[in-house]
């Protein structure tokens, strides 16, 4: 890739984040203890003179910078913690935090959003108001929905919201998107089923809840197969079956739970509907009852149309239309940004972390995984020019 243009001021500043982001990878923090990482964010806001609003989301820090009295506004968001992982890597900067590691960039995300708010402060090329948005929690915790139903996007309005993930393997610096769902929604549930307790030797005075949770799993494969459209993705795992505690007694309950993925919420609220009718049906039918608990974690991520071709033009102005994947495949992850993007139209793009042939292929949620500070000043300009082309001066 032919060098990026990445803006003087941000690339000046690259061992000062580069220093930010194995400080706080070195001192990873759990979803909702994200104490400390906060800390640093609120503080480098206020001495770039931003105004700092923490406890948005519990540890959401929210930082404001406006420029004149355009009523325009935008929002940047990124991720701020890490994962149960214990840290296999032997740098200098390993995670002081037994079991714990930033092992998906969270680190990385938090110092490039940094590195766009330092600039913007000093710069002030735009009109209208930033608001630059930390969100605590992503793997799996509810961050972004805490951080919304604390009133984010009523005490921070934004016309438009914007997010970023790095990909090891892809191209450094290269991006990544597509219009529409972009990833999809994860669903748990769990299925309760009562029976009536007897003596193994003696099935025929109890009712067995081990037989019904086996029937209501393969009962529920038929929602995917003769429920869902077939030109929709869909998948309904049952993963564990949990009863009994010895070889001759019929347990008076059994346990079951499972996951469910779709890129539509139309399709997430048919498998849920679907799921509640059958297992509910077949334990009835054979003379139990079932409880379903059914809960979406992370609403399939949508990218607004407007906002991603905006997100992609931006992105190909900084390191060339080659490459830029505007088609990119839709991923089966879940990201809980789409909450926001739920409230507010939004673009999620991802970033090249780099190739197996720089060392850069390592997934993310490994024990091994680092994040590549040579993308920091990448990323950074792509956030400031966002700002800056959105709310350009005299637009």
């Amino acid at each position: 890739m032919p060098d990026p243009d990445i803006y003087p001021e941000i690339a000046a500043a690259h061992a000062e984040l580069t220093a930010i982001r194995r400080d706080i990878h070195a001192h990873p923090e759990l979803g909702f203890e994200e104490a400390r990482t906060s800390a640093i964010v609120a503080e480098k806001l206020k001495s770039w003179g931003l105004e700092v609003t923490t406890g948005i989301g519990k540890t959401g820090v929210v930082g404001t910078l406006r420029v004149g009295n355009d009523t325009r506004s935008i929002g940047l968001r990124a991720d701020m913690d890490a994962l149960p992982i214990p840290e296999a890597n032997s740098f200098g900067y390993v995670s002081t935090n037994p079991g714990v590691m930033h092992a998906c960039g969270h680190d990385g995300h938090t110092t490039m959003l940094l590195g766009a708010a330092q600039y913007l402060a000093k710069t002030k090329n735009f009109e209208g108001c930033v608001h630059f948005i930390f969100q605590p929690a992503e793997e799996g915790v509810g961050g972004a929905k805490a951080m919304v139903e604390d009133g984010l996007f009523q005490q921070f309005p934004c016309d438009a919201v914007f997010g970023m993930h790095n990909r090891p393997g892809a191209p450094r610096g290269a991006f990544g998107m597509r219009a529409g769902a972009a990833m999809a929604g994860g669903a748990l549930f769990d299925i309760t089923v009562h029976g009536k307790g007897a003596h193994g030797a003696r099935p025929e005075s109890g009712i067995d809840p081990t037989i019904i949770a086996a029937h209501i799993a393969t009962a529920s494969q038929t929602i995917v197969s003769r429920n869902a459209n077939p030109q929709e993705m869909a998948v309904l795992s049952i993963t564990q079956i949990n009863s009994g505690d010895a070889y001759n007694v019929i347990p008076h309950t059994a346990y079951m739970k499972g996951t469910a993925r779709t890129f539509s919420n139309e399709i997430m609220t048919l498998l849920e509907t679907n799921l509640k009718r059958v297992a509910k049906g077949v334990a009835e039918g054979l003379g139990a009852t079932a409880e379903v608990d059914f809960r979406v974690v992370f609403p399939p991520l949508i990218n607004n149309a407007e906002q991603i071709q905006f997100a992609g033009d931006v992105a190909a102005s900084l390191v060339g239309e080659e490459n830029v994947n505007r088609s990119a495949d839709r991923i089966t992850a879940s990201e809980d940004f789409s909450y926001m993007s739920n409230e507010v139209p939004g673009g999620y793009v991802t970033i090249g972390q780099g190739t197996g042939e720089d060392g850069w292929a390592c997934e993310v949620h490994n024990p091994h995984y680092d994040f590549n500070d040579e993308i920091i000043p990448i990323g950074s300009s792509y956030f400031a020019k966002l700002v800056e082309t959105r709310l350009g001066q005299g637009e």
